[in-house]
């Protein structure tokens, strides 16, 4: 977008630099008393459709904002979890911050959490039908999404994968990441692991990117420049 093209881009914008802040905040807090009432009120709870109120005794239950609140919490005994949500969003958000400008970036940020909270919300309910509620946490969905637009706005760009060490095009490197999160998804592998808010957060900022390129049957007031 235009003012976006007339910012000094930074090694660290405000809404990047907030989320770190935040999310680390957060995460100090879960070790202390607090915990408890962070992951009953705070976390993403399926609906279960329990009306037995001595039911809901194992499980929290749903409240609307968890679709929110959900990824600014991660799990407070692995230091990784939050590491590497961070990490991500930190190497592929800064160059979209710095693309979009901070309130575009903030809005698609905060999209993409609540569509894979969504997502995810269908996905645990329909799963807690069968047995068992569990809370999800996590800023996954988010850096889901800004893996996809950083594929979609510098798909040439290569990065250097961990496992293994080789050079990849960000384009291939979000395609294959998608298959494998929807193959895990599907054939449930990895348990633990909300595959489908990954995916959720993939589908949803796919969306909002192809609704600012006027590509949706409802356009935009104004085109992104992308």
């Amino acid at each position: 977008m235009d003012p976006a093209q007339d910012r000094t881009p930074s090694a660290l914008p405000p809404v990047v630099l907030a989320m770190l802040v935040l999310n680390g905040l957060v995460f100090l807090l879960e070790q202390t008393g607090a915990l408890y009432f962070l992951i009953e009120h705070f976390a993403l709870w399926p609906i279960t459709g329990e009306t037995d109120p001595f039911a809901r005794l194992s499980a929290a239950p749903f409240r609307p904002w968890q679709v929110l609140t959900y990824g600014f919490l991660h799990a407070p005994t692995n230091i990784l979890h939050l590491f590497v949500n961070m990490f991500a969003l930190w190497m592929f958000g800064v160059q979209l911050e710095n693309l979009w400008g901070s309130r575009p970036f903030l809005f698609y940020y905060l999209f993409c959490l609540v569509g894979a909270g969504l997502i995810q919300l269908g996905v645990a309910s329909y799963a807690a039908a069968e047995g068992g509620a569990y809370p999800t946490l996590g800023a996954s969905g988010a850096v889901f999404g800004i893996l996809l637009g950083f594929g979609m706005m510098f798909p040439n760009q290569r990065i250097l994968l961990l496992f293994p060490p080789i050079p990849m095009k960000a384009k291939w490197f979000v395609i294959l990441y998608g298959a494998f999160e929807l193959w895990a998804g599907f054939s449930g592998s990895m348990s633990g692991v909300a595959h489908f808010a990954h995916i959720g957060g993939m589908v949803f900022g796919f969306i909002m990117i192809q609704y600012w390129r006027g590509r949706l049957p409802v356009k935009p007031r104004r085109r992104l420049m992308m």
